[in-house]
């Protein structure tokens, strides 16, 4: 146990070197939520018989990682960022990988940011090759979950997102202070949880739209609830009601696709 609670000590962030730039765990984690998202996806195709080409999903997924990582980044701009009036006004530094002419990767993602994002990249996919975005959004529903587990274990890896301070058994040292494993609990909720649930309403899903209504819904759930046990962002803090920023989203998000589900589950309402 005293191994874990200091195992950021005894843990380097940088998995290994090449040509002199330095490749972080985080970044191994995210290139292994994408392959395995996209091969869930050919799983779940196969699986459910679902009438979308090989190519046709390859292509889509090159579609939304852009949209993903454009709208995760513009999101952290200018929701958490202290920073934002700098980029807006220097647009070329949003995805500048070095600072003071060190390489460190593009910092700073937000989740909501890459929801928007990826749901833009969808549609414009959609409407340029006559597809329904409904069913390739239910295949995301059923990919993704799994996938997201090792982009939170990124987190934890890269010393990022933090817990907020505890006495719990489990937790882990963060310069000197015993915290929360949050990403952890993230991983397991928003990841593993949210995954078995997703899958268990395909096997009763009653409308096209269904599971990613249900998943957004359950993740917004999922992080409000871990969002108790990370540190609030920095700089900005608990924002309304003691909740923090990523709360107030989560509760908007949560809020909003409820409503949809229900006009549509109980009013028929045609999407």
């Amino acid at each position: 146990m005293e191994f874990w609670r200091h195992i950021y000590s005894n843990f380097d962030v940088v998995a290994f070197n090449i040509a002199g730039l330095k490749v972080h765990w985080y970044g191994i984690m995210y290139v292994i939520a994408l392959l395995l998202a996209l091969f869930l996806a050919k799983i779940f195709v196969r699986k459910f018989q679902l009438t979308i080409d090989e190519k046709r999903l390859d292509s889509y997924f090159i579609w939304v990682e852009i949209g993903v990582i454009l709208g995760a980044r513009l999101g952290y701009i200018l929701i958490y960022d202290a920073n934002t009036f700098y980029y807006i006004t220097h647009p070329w530094q949003i995805f500048n990988p070095y600072v003071d002419g060190e390489f460190v990767g593009i910092r700073g993602m937000s989740y909501h940011g890459a929801i928007i994002g990826f749901l833009i990249a969808t549609f414009l996919f959609c409407k340029k090759y006559k597809e329904n975005p409904w069913v390739f959004l239910d295949l995301v529903a059923l990919s993704v979950p799994l996938a997201y587990v090792f982009g939170r274990i990124g987190n934890f890896l890269n010393q990022e997102l933090v817990g907020r301070v505890t006495d719990v058994p489990w937790g882990i040292y963060v310069d000197g202070v015993l915290r929360h494993p949050s990403q952890l609990y993230e991983a397991f909720l928003e990841g593993v949880v949210v995954f078995v649930v997703v899958y268990l309403m395909r096997l009763r899903q009653s409308f096209e739209g269904e599971l990613i209504l249900v998943y957004a819904i359950l993740y917004s759930l999922a992080r409000f609830v871990c969002e108790f046990y990370r540190e609030p962002d920095f700089g900005i803090g608990l924002v309304l009601w003691g909740m923090s920023m990523g709360q107030l989203l989560s509760l908007i998000m949560f809020v909003t696709t409820l409503l949809v589900y229900v006009c549509i589950k109980f009013k028929k309402v045609n999407i």
